[in-house]
């Protein structure tokens, strides 16, 4: 008698392998008990309120076999893919076994972790990630951040989300892996202010470039920095011997409008980041730095923290991408250009701030100053300055992970 048969009729099959499930006869409605009926009554009223299945209902319930109960048990390791309405898991034993591939809608991911065992969460550090990571860490999760760049090796085969949970899981359990430190809400918040101004001030970039470009196509040039076409634009407007279409002077006026608009926008964010300088103990250490300012000393803050993430000033320096780019083979040792990687922002400051540092060392006599301008003898004013700035990366790390104060004698005689 096939198993199909039997449940038919009712009759109870033996030699069940395990985990095979077996199907009783539905009941007729005048043997159902109490309970049945009122589940049937709950399953109708689903369907009709959607129009489907009950079993494919939005809320209807899913009971948990001991077997799953079980293997959540068993979890050990976690990679979670992260998106905004679809997440996937991918979860491995002790052994490395996969016991758990899953998907999960937002609101069951909370729900999900709060009652699962502790153990090891690895996810991207991408967006959302910081929130996720602290939400998970609350549950008692090990929660570990990774850069995506060190994701991609492990994506076996064609990339999908399922794929990317696999190789996070993987990523994760590696002994020798690098991890992003989460950040906290008081970072993060800098951080928002500095994304913003960061943005508005290339948006006043290009349109200075555009109201250049105007003017050019009608024989107006202005003399470079910004500062020369504030003066020269009210002048360039009033004249009207300098052969300007009516139409375009009147652009230009409007173009005029919307730069002062954005220096006001601009200086209103430079005061909130002078207000954060002001009440961070370390950010005003930092700024006691030559070449670092209130800008950079909060942009290193909010991302770095207390530093203790890296293991010393060089990795520091080379996570913002201030260190000589390698490509040695057979023994021989070939190093180039400073490699870029990491935050381009910090490093864009940090250098801003070195060249500034080097054009103010003329006639100085402290150790530091004297430093700067033998090494100015011998290599070109950019090599100097990020030289400079991969210093002071240095210092800045130092200055953040120990608590001291800044000491220049102290870090020209350790150069």
């Amino acid at each position: 008698m096939s198993l199909k048969l039997a449940n038919l009729i009712g009759i109870p099959v033996v030699g069940l392998h395990q985990g095979q499930r077996t199907y009783a006869p539905r009941r007729q409605a005048g043997h159902m008990t109490a309970a049945d009926q009122t589940v049937q009554g709950e399953k109708s009223a689903c369907h009709e309120a959607n129009g489907m299945d009950p079993a494919l209902g939005l809320g209807w319930d899913v009971e948990v076999s001991t077997t799953e109960q079980e293997t959540s048990m068993n979890i050990v390791r976690i990679g979670l893919d992260l998106a905004k309405y679809v997440f996937h898991l991918h979860g491995v034993d002790e052994r490395g076994k996969v016991v758990l591939r899953k998907t999960l809608r937002r609101p069951g991911v909370a729900p999900f972790f709060a009652n699962l065992p502790r153990c090891v969460v690895g996810m991207e550090a991408s967006n959302g990630a910081h929130y996720w990571a602290k939400t998970l860490s609350e549950f008692g999760h090990d929660v570990r951040l990774i850069s995506p760049q060190f994701v991609t090796p492990y994506v076996k085969s064609n990339k999908n989300d399922r794929n990317d949970a696999e190789a996070i899981c993987e990523a994760v359990g590696r002994p020798n892996m690098r991890f992003v430190s989460v950040k906290s809400a008081e970072q993060l918040a800098i951080q928002a202010v500095h994304r913003i101004r960061s943005r508005l001030v290339a948006s006043r970039v290009r349109l200075v470039n555009q109201i250049r470009g105007l003017l050019g196509e009608h024989g107006v040039v202005v003399a470079q920095a910004i500062g020369n076409l504030r003066r020269a634009l009210p002048r360039i407007i009033d004249d009207e011997a300098n052969g300007l279409n009516s139409i375009v002077r009147a652009l230009i006026g409007e173009l005029r409008e919307e730069l002062s608009d954005l220096d006001g926008r601009i200086t209103i964010y430079d005061r909130k980041i002078i207000n954060l300088y002001r009440m961070s103990e370390a950010c005003q250490r930092l700024g006691e730095v030559e070449g670092i300012g209130p800008i950079t000393a909060t942009a290193l803050v909010a991302a770095a923290g207390d530093g203790k993430c890296f293991k010393n000033g060089r990795q520091f320096a080379a996570w913002i991408g201030l260190v000589p780019k390698q490509r040695s083979s057979g023994g021989r040792s070939r190093l180039l250009g400073i490699s870029k990687r990491g935050d381009r922002y910090l490093r864009t400051l940090l250098i801003h701030g070195a060249r500034a540092a080097l054009g103010r060392t003329r006639g100085k006599q402290d150790p530091r100053s004297l430093w700067l301008l033998k090494m100015r003898e011998r290599r070109h004013a950019n090599v100097v300055a990020v030289a400079l700035a991969n210093k002071n990366a240095r210092i800045a790390w130092g200055l953040l992970a120990s608590g001291m104060n800044y000491d220049q004698h102290l870090t020209v005689s350790s150069a």
